[in-house]
């Protein structure tokens, strides 16, 4: 019972810097052996390259340059050779476009024909021959498969005078609505009014997809019911 009694520490043991920081186990002597070289292998190639870096040492008082070298080449005739056999070098074309002289490259310029001088200058490319054949196979086949249906008598195609004539009655209807609609009142104060100008405007774009859809296409194939 009562509080647990502990051990006073002595004056003498007092805490030190460092103490209660962990210690590394001691090594054997084949364990400094390896570290030593482990650190030679590392340090090597910074030795060399700190012992490349240095400058050479400063001569001593005593010491000599060596005099009376001499050389038989003839710089003149060498120097002369190498003239004669080298390659002059071509000067690049330029265009000045400035009074004050200022050169640009012309090759960069766009002044130069590089591209006209091609061989396959003004020539179809690939990928668009190709492109033209498959949709040339694929009309192809929608031509066969249409006559197809029509041998088969599920299918029809109108005449350039049965194309007309529907295409005149639709505008004709078309032109029928226009005129009714011009006859609304500006005022669509009530409810019917808006209805039959929201209903007259649909049915003018219905009649204008159609007769649009009938002018682009000079075949039209309908299906027999």
């Amino acid at each position: 019972m009562g509080p647990v009694k502990v051990d006073v520490p002595s004056p003498e043991k007092f805490l030190q810097k460092h103490s209660k920081e962990p210690k590394l186990a001691n090594r054997s002597t084949e364990s400094h052996g390896k570290q030593d070289d482990c650190i030679d292998f590392i340090e090597t190639p910074l030795k060399k390259l700190c012992d490349d870096q240095k400058k050479p040492r400063v001569p001593l008082r005593t010491d000599h340059p060596v005099m009376g070298i001499q050389t038989k080449k003839n710089f003149i005739k060498t120097n002369a050779v190498e003239t004669i056999m080298s390659v002059p070098k071509k000067p690049q074309p330029n265009y000045v476009d400035t009074r004050r002289g200022d050169k640009q490259l012309l090759d960069t310029s766009g002044l130069v024909p590089k591209f006209t001088n091609k061989k396959d200058y003004g020539q179809t490319p690939e990928y668009l021959i190709k492109r033209n054949e498959e949709v040339q196979k694929a009309q192809e086949e929608y031509d066969a498969y249409i006559k197809e249906r029509i041998l088969q008598g599920s299918m029809k195609q109108l005449s350039d005078e049965e194309r007309d004539a529907v295409l005149q009655g639709l505008k004709k209807n078309w032109g029928e609505l226009h005129h009714q609609y011009q006859g609304i009142s500006v005022v669509t104060d009530t409810t019917p009014k808006k209805y039959r100008k929201e209903r007259l405007e649909t049915e003018m774009k219905q009649l204008e997809k159609d007769i649009d859809m009938i002018e682009r296409h000079k075949t039209i194939y309908i299906a027999n019911r």
